[in-house]
């Protein structure tokens, strides 16, 4: 079902929630606000959302390394007191955020950290294709937006789907922990090395 990015838009305003939970809650509830709002409250995401304004200072830096010492991960993952940070939940967040980065190699943490020639870029890639395929006018638009959404989705952490259960994304994944402790969590940072990489 498509959703109106208007209807996207409300739901954002009456409850805080990010734009995928609000286009997720809405393909639940068949495009139905009130039963979205509720869809987000019993998965907490609302709640989540409002704690996203509280500062986060403390935190852990977490460190994998994977398949024999090939890929090497260190990602910062805060929260706001240090007696968090140091509960195993807090701490097996931290450990799946780098599994994660060790996994599926995204290159930003949130969309807003994508530079904006890189959006044009990919919105002229994405633009130039659908034009090669033949594709009608009135609809390039759309494919462009739905590409460069699919491009986004594959690059920054938040939007890619959780290597353990695809049904649920990073961002939610961190709502969920958030819900549960009861403080704010954010990813700050993460570097990624791989043997060999940028040798020519």
């Amino acid at each position: 079902m498509s959703i109106p990015a208007e209807d996207i838009k409300a739901l954002r305003e009456k409850t805080g929630a990010g734009i995928l939970d609000c286009r997720k809650a809405l393909e639940e509830a068949d495009g139905d606000i009130e039963k979205a709002i509720i869809v987000l409250r019993e998965k907490g995401m609302a709640d989540a959302e409002k704690r996203s304004e509280r500062e986060t200072s403390n935190g852990i830096l977490e460190l994998y390394s994977h398949i024999g010492g090939r890929v090497g991960v260190m990602v910062e993952v805060n929260c706001e007191t240090d007696f968090v940070a140091r509960t195993p939940e807090f701490q097996e967040l931290a450990h799946e955020i780098a599994l994660q980065v060790a996994a599926m190699s995204p290159r930003w943490v949130t969309e807003q950290g994508v530079p904006e020639e890189t959006l044009k870029t990919e919105e002229d890639i994405a633009r130039k294709r659908a034009l090669d395929e033949g594709k009608p006018e009135n609809v390039i638009d759309r494919i462009v937006e739905g590409r460069v959404n699919k491009f986004l989705d594959e690059t920054c952490l938040l939007r890619q789907e959780y290597i353990r259960d695809e049904s649920k994304t990073i961002d939610e994944l961190i709502k969920e922990t958030i819900v549960a402790i009861g403080e704010n969590i954010s990813v700050r940072r993460f570097v990624r090395w791989e043997v060999g990489e940028g040798i020519e």
